[in-house]
């Protein structure tokens, strides 16, 4: 964290010359006073000024560009992070070779990547920023694979009149799946077991 420790003859000037100092706005700081000034006998001698202490607010998201982008590189892997805002959140999708690495099995290491960059974001702010990864489109094909899975099982259930369980899933992927039937005809999701192995039961009315 940038942060100055400096003095005026009042606050205010003292947060000014902080200001300066670290060249940014003063919704961009805390500020905390060290010392209120006093005045010297008469107003003239042994007067104190005012001390104050200027810190630059973290930025949770950069922090998390950061931390993403060193452990990338640390797992040796050549690649760049772009951010996206949408109105569920800050999207950082990740380009370049061998990505696969960093998405695992079903997705699991991106989603554990995820949770660690989300850490990194809020350990220190007071807002909750939502941070989401994405490598080379996975997410929207995933969602995609997902759909088509969640249809084809609930031709299934109806068919055979039996209930299907799915795979064990997170409670994101479940969701996709809750959300694409759940305007399908004769057939109800639920999801049952615990986690990490909970799962979507795909039953017919």
């Amino acid at each position: 964290m940038r942060k100055v420790t400096v003095s005026g003859k009042t606050v205010d000037e003292a947060i000014e010359q902080g200001l300066q100092k670290l060249d940014t706005t003063r919704e961009n700081v805390d500020i905390k006073v060290l010392e209120e000034p006093q005045k010297g006998l008469f107003g003239l001698l042994g007067g104190k000024p005012a001390v104050v202490e200027v810190a630059v607010k973290p930025d949770p998201v950069k922090e998390a560009i950061v931390f993403l982008r060193d452990t990338i590189d640390k797992m040796g892997i050549s690649a760049s992070v772009d951010k996206e805002e949408r109105a569920e959140g800050i999207y950082l999708n990740i380009t370049g070779v061998d990505i696969g690495v960093l998405i695992g099995k079903r997705g699991q290491t991106l989603d554990s990547l995820q949770y660690l960059v989300n850490l990194v974001a809020n350990r220190q702010s007071s807002n909750y920023v939502r941070i989401y990864l994405d490598a080379e489109g996975y997410r929207e094909r995933r969602k995609e694979a997902l759909e088509t899975l969640a249809s084809r099982l609930s031709s299934k259930a109806l068919r055979t009149k039996r209930e299907v369980r799915l795979e064990p899933m997170n409670a994101h992927e479940r969701k996709i799946i809750h959300t694409a039937l759940q305007n399908v005809k004769g057939v109800a999701t639920y999801s049952d077991g615990e986690e990490p192995n909970r799962y979507i039961v795909v039953a017919p009315k």
